[in-house]
């Protein structure tokens, strides 16, 4: 197979030269051309043919978001990933470009003077994501994720039949496309749903703030970032916010949030794996969990804890993620009581939550 062809779009002499670096050291990636706004980046296009577009969100003469609708009006499955700052317009520019079809985001180092810092950071997190997004074209066909341990690649035992009783929380983790996964499937709850929600979603501080308003203004559920000490409630979604893994704790009759800056887990914070653990030591069977579109494994091992307790899983399916990374563990590992496309994933979760509702009141 030929190398991913990348082509780079940013007006900072610094970041082309860090990206052209970053890429060219990779064996799997070569860089297709480069471009210093979004104008002249449509104009080499069809001359360089990409297999994937790093494109900054802020630039002269034609800036990020307009350069991308263009490019979806044109090349609509072409993978863009887009190259934002951590700030608060940075935030807003980068959910703004998601929605439009954006694969993806990076964010750009805060401080491109320590270049060695700044090469390592865009490494460690560009590449993979470019690797995710056209692994079938990689020359070693590389990628991000390892494969299924060789233990887990076998029959497992059969799950445990979970306790009678009614599922008392959805716990959902997403990454790669969760924005846009999360704007179809929350919609699909109803503002009378019996049970809390409870979302991580791959993202630094500011972005999921703005990401939980988003939601909230389509859902007929509030939709609020993560706060430590707040009571879960029925039909209330919480995301957890950037930077802090989210947990949960019971205070008696009560739930409550918490939140902790414990170090990373698979680079990852929040993950997906911390908010899975503590939702089946505190609902055990009464849980079910939800893993949606997103590289790498996070929630896989989570999901096993989850399925030892006697709790459900769902994962959605190859065909609807832009990355079958996270459900594409659990599935293989025959963990999953479902595995759906994303447009069942929502009306499914609220079937199975009302008939428990039923079941334990009939």
């Amino acid at each position: 197979m030929t190398r991913v062809r990348v082509l780079i779009v940013d007006d900072s002499v610094v970041v082309r030269r860090i990206l052209r670096q970053v890429i060219g050291e990779d064996p799997d990636l070569e860089v297709a051309g480069t471009a210093a706004n979004g104008r002249i980046a449509l104009s080499l296009i069809d001359q360089a043919s990409p297999d994937v577009v790093t494109l900054d969100v802020e630039m002269p003469e034609m800036d990020g978001l307009q350069a991308l609708q263009a490019i979806r009006a044109s090349r609509p499955k072409l993978p863009v990933i887009m190259f934002s700052t951590v700030t608060q317009r940075g935030a807003v520019a980068t959910l703004d470009a998601l929605a439009a079809g954006a694969s993806d985001y990076v964010t750009k180092p805060e401080n491109v003077a320590g270049l060695n810092a700044a090469v390592d950071r865009i490494r460690r997190e560009l590449v993979p994501k470019i690797k995710a997004l056209c692994c079938h074209r990689t020359a070693s066909g590389a990628v991000p994720s390892p494969n299924l341990p060789r233990r887990l690649s076998t029959q497992l035992p059969a799950r445990p039949k979970p306790r009678p009783g009614p599922i008392e929380v959805v716990a959902i983790g997403t990454s790669t496309g969760g924005p846009n996964a999360l704007t179809q499937l929350l919609p699909r709850i109803p503002a009378d749903f019996p049970v809390p929600i409870l979302i991580v979603q791959h993202m630094p501080p500011t972005f999921t703030r703005f990401l939980a308003e988003r939601l909230s203004a389509f859902s007929s559920i509030p939709v609020r970032e993560g706060i430590a000490g707040e009571v879960l409630r029925a039909g209330e979604a919480w995301i957890a916010p950037g930077d802090f893994h989210m947990t949960v704790e019971r205070m008696g009759a009560r739930v409550r949030l918490s939140t902790n800056t414990d170090p990373p887990e698979n680079s990852c914070r929040p993950l997906v794996d911390v908010l899975f653990r503590s939702v089946a030591e505190v609902y055990a069977s009464r849980a079910l969990a939800v893993v949606m579109t997103g590289m790498g494994q996070d929630g896989f091992r989570g999901s096993e804890v989850i399925r030892d307790a006697g709790g459900r899983i769902f994962a959605q399916d190859e065909a609807s993620s832009v990355v079958w990374g996270m459900p594409g563990f659990v599935v293989q590992a025959g963990l999953a009581e479902r595995v759906l496309p994303l447009e069942q994933i929502g009306s499914e979760i609220v079937r199975k939550v009302m008939q428990t509702q039923v079941l334990i009141h009939s």
